[in-house]
């Protein structure tokens, strides 16, 4: 199995690759029905999706056991992702603060990174107090002729690193070359000096996963036990959905 990448060494990569696997533990292990219920499911909501969807309710509960381990895997890629430049050259991922700092050796600029995973995980509210942080840091540190501050965007809606401009009180803040909004592909180009940096890393990818995977067994997913003990509630899943829900609700005692 080759390796391809310059920018990072392969001891460096698989390590990295490992670590972001073993956070996917958690949601490897079984799921039982006290875990599944514990932000309490909405069996009326499973009720109208299994008569418009026409699905069964062993496939929505199924659904909802991947909905819920997606919210920790999605936590998982975001540790990938921004750890990736601790390996990287003139790259630092402080342990709080700024998501990356990276001190550029040609030009002496310094970029103090946000990155986001989907260009639209933030909302206006969310998006303007990112973008006033770095204006802040523009006008006020101590670096500020050299910082350039970067939200960087995994999954922007295109390739690009231009002038990050907002709205603020209706009111459209004004262009500056030194507030960013870069996608993943240029930032990484930024770093590294390769134009195709994120393309080969993405291609290296699925090759040191399966590497990893084969190698440690104890990365596989448990059997769930979930739809069992419902059946144990009852033979009409949607009396034994109400039933989880709404135990100490008024009658809900006598079905």
């Amino acid at each position: 199995m080759g390796y391809n990448l310059r920018f990072i060494k392969q001891e460096d990569f698989e390590k990295h690759v490992e670590n972001t696997l073993n956070q996917y533990r958690d949601t490897l292990k079984s799921m039982n029905l006290k875990e599944f219920n514990k932000n309490i499911i909405d069996p009326i909501k499973l009720l109208f999706d299994k008569n418009v969807m026409q699905e069964s309710f062993e496939k929505l509960i199924n659904m909802e056991i991947y909905r819920q381990r997606d919210k920790t895997n999605t936590n998982a890629i975001g540790y990938f992702h921004q750890n990736m430049f601790k390996y990287i050259k003139n790259c630092e991922v402080p342990n709080s603060g700024w998501d990356i700092i990276y001190k550029s050796p040609n030009t002496n600029n310094i970029y103090y990174v946000e990155m986001k995973n989907k260009h639209n995980t933030m909302n206006s509210s969310s998006a303007s107090k990112t973008f006033m942080r770095m204006q802040n840091h523009l006008l006020n540190s101590e670096d500020r002729e050299n910082s350039i501050c970067a939200l960087v965007e995994v999954i922007a809606k295109q390739s690009q690193n231009i002038p990050w401009v907002v709205t603020l009180d209706k009111e459209k803040q004004q262009s500056n070359e030194r507030l960013r909004r870069i996608s993943i592909d240029k930032f990484y180009e930024i770093v590294t000096g390769e134009k195709y940096a994120f393309r080969d890393m993405c291609l290296q990818l699925p090759k040191t996963i399966e590497k990893i995977i084969e190698a440690n067994e104890s990365l596989q997913i448990e059997n769930d036990t979930v739809l069992k003990e419902l059946n144990n509630l009852g033979k009409d899943k949607s009396i034994a959905l109400y039933k989880l829900a709404f135990e100490t609700y008024e009658g809900f005692n006598f079905l």
